[in-house]
């Protein structure tokens, strides 16, 4: 068994001694500094520590990088936080403060080391007497005057030291038991922040997707409304270039029979018969001729301004459309988007 000498005095290692060891860095070999982060293998450092062991690692880092736990080797992989961004540990710097604040009470060593400065506990029953022994009938520490004369006399006694030390084992088992299980809450409390992370990540991944498939959608109707807006002006131009030309052969005849009318209205006026016979026959034939044709000219059918026939139907495709969830479509909403997409 090891034994630990201070001056003339062996003694073994006290449970204290055991947890002060398990509180203790293993790169500064001194107890942790807080804050203290937890690697993921589960081993704990001083945060400072981490870092300048991720510094002496990574020293032309830009964003992220590596380094080694020195107590398994695992490799830790940091993000752009660098050691920042590793979790703190709660429990382990809670255990150094109560650690710390028990020293502090017990004067930092134990009785056979050191006298305490601290006044020892005096029996409440006999003021004068020190409590020495340690009743294991009620489980309560007394005087030897309780024994001899007082409410323990005929209790079982044990040494105070002995008992001291079995207790005190007992509760430094009772830590170590409570810091393994609360370690396996860390680890719990670790995957719960790691599956905290995926799920923003495959949210902001479907929520990607989603966006990129009515994107698709909006491309699909623009483009559907670049082709129909294209039919209507084709047709418009065709029809308003058919009617220029109609207006444009009325045009001609209309200046021709203004002509014609002008002569007609000249030979009139002419006092001679002689002169006037002499013309007004042919006059007469290209007025009736003229006044003839302009009955018979061509004109559009009716309603050809009209453009009614291009009426655009959508009530099938916003029923769909405002009915559109995640999962499937059922076949007659999948055809009507294909129809869609395909025209």
């Amino acid at each position: 068994m090891d034994v630990q000498r201070t001056g003339s005095v062996v003694r073994p290692p006290s449970p204290m001694d055991s947890l002060e060891k398990q509180l203790s860095c293993p790169i500064c070999l001194d107890m942790f500094t807080k804050p203290v982060v937890i690697l993921p293998c589960q081993h704990n450092l001083c945060r400072s520590c981490a870092s300048d062991l991720y510094d002496s690692r990574n020293p032309y880092r830009f964003s992220g990088g590596v380094f080694r736990c020195p107590t398994c080797r695992f490799e830790v992989v940091l993000d752009r936080h660098g050691v920042h961004g590793l979790q703190r540990n709660l429990l382990v710097e809670n255990i150094i403060d109560l650690y710390k604040q028990q020293q502090e009470g017990s004067g930092g060593t134990e009785s056979t080391l050191k006298p305490k400065e601290s006044k020892e506990p005096m029996c409440q029953e006999h003021e004068d007497e020190k409590i020495n022994i340690y009743c294991s009938t009620c489980q309560v520490p007394t005087c030897s005057m309780c024994k001899v004369f007082g409410q323990h006399k005929d209790c079982e006694v044990s040494p105070l030291a002995s008992v001291y030390q079995v207790q005190k084992g007992e509760l430094s088992n009772a830590i170590d038991t409570l810091v393994a299980g609360n370690g396996r809450l860390q680890a719990l409390l670790n995957q719960m922040e790691d599956a905290c992370r995926a799920v923003q990540d495959n949210a902001q991944s479907a929520k990607q997707g989603l966006a990129e498939r009515f994107d698709l959608l909006y491309a699909v109707l623009e483009e559907r409304k670049t082709v129909l807006l294209e039919q209507i002006g084709k047709e418009q131009d065709e029809k308003v270039a058919a009617l220029r030309a109609l207006a444009q052969r009325y045009g001609e005849r209309l200046q021709t029979s203004s002509e014609l009318t002008d002569t007609a209205v000249r030979a009139l006026e002419q006092g001679g018969a002689a002169q006037f016979l002499l013309a007004s026959k042919g006059l007469i034939m290209q007025t009736k001729d003229a006044a003839k044709g302009s009955l018979g000219e061509e004109r559009p059918e009716p309603g050809f301004e009209k453009m009614d026939h291009f009426t655009l139907s959508t009530e099938h495709v916003e029923s769909v459309l405002a009915k559109m969830d995640f999962g499937t479509f059922d076949d007659d909403e999948f055809e009507v988007l294909m129809d869609l997409e395909m025209e």
